[in-house]
């Protein structure tokens, strides 16, 4: 009976729409792993942005002398709260754009897994360097470090994208060669940034660490493109059984 089932053209169109839709159709949802992958990455992105607020420690200062001293104090924790804001925007921007970028990819194999762990490792060690340069910003090993940091962790974002996208590999149908260029391009500006910040380091630290706020300029530039307003394939993270069984109706 179950073999003559297994025989049905019809159950075996069912079957192969139901895996494209990225089910199991003799059991559980394989949706589920899916899932894990994207709430783990939000975990550790929430973790290492939160972790970023640790290093700015409440001056020590007697009660007698607070009214006095505690204003120069805070003064000094300058830059100090100026890498915190920065890489708080830089982890922020990079969750927005994982996060959006996994709206288009629907599968995962394990080379995916692994880029997207060593993006997350790189993500956790943030807040490191981010420690280094508020504390020794005006030195250049310091804010090599950072620059290093952070656009190796862009690289590696756009990594798990171009992996995902080319060939249509792991993500929705539809998605054309130019859109997968333009949020590749997107997805590099923040890297090229810090990349230009090394070599500007070797000539003016400070005008170096004022290069990083230009992190928010491509973005903002490329969202005003044609492209970066165009509407792409209706994004689907998991589908259900009865739209996959809805799938086969139709045909």
């Amino acid at each position: 009976m179950e073999r003559a089932r297994r025989d049905d053209p019809r159950v075996n169109r069912y079957l192969a729409a139901a895996r494209r839709a990225g089910l199991n159709p003799d059991g559980e949802e394989e949706s589920l792993p899916y899932e894990r992958l994207v709430f783990f990455s939000d975990a550790v992105f929430a973790i290492s942005i939160t972790l970023l607020a640790l290093d700015l420690k409440v001056p020590d200062i007697p009660g007698n002398l607070a009214a006095a001293e505690l204003p120069g104090r805070l003064l000094d924790l300058a830059p100090s709260f100026f890498s915190y804001v920065l890489s708080f925007l830089v982890i922020g921007q990079y969750w927005m754009a994982h996060h959006g970028l996994f709206r288009y990819i629907r599968r995962w194999d394990r080379r995916l897994l692994t880029l997207n762990l060593l993006l997350l490792l790189s993500i956790t060690f943030l807040p490191f360097p981010t420690a280094v340069v508020g504390r020794y910003g005006n030195t250049r090993p310091a804010v090599l470090l950072y620059a290093v940091s952070v656009a190796t962790t862009g690289l590696l974002l756009t990594l798990v994208w171009l992996y995902a996208a080319w060939g249509g590999r792991l993500v929705v149908p539809g998605l054309d060669a130019a859109f997968v260029r333009f949020h590749a391009i997107r997805l590099l500006a923040a890297p090229a940034i810090f990349l230009l910040s090394i070599g500007v380091a070797f000539v003016n630290l400070s005008l170096a660490e004022w290069c990083w706020v230009l992190i928010v300029v491509p973005t903002i530039a490329l969202n005003r493109l044609p492209l970066g307003r165009a509407a792409a394939p209706a994004p689907t993270i998991r589908a259900s059984r009865p739209a996959a069984r809805a799938a086969v109706r139709r045909r």
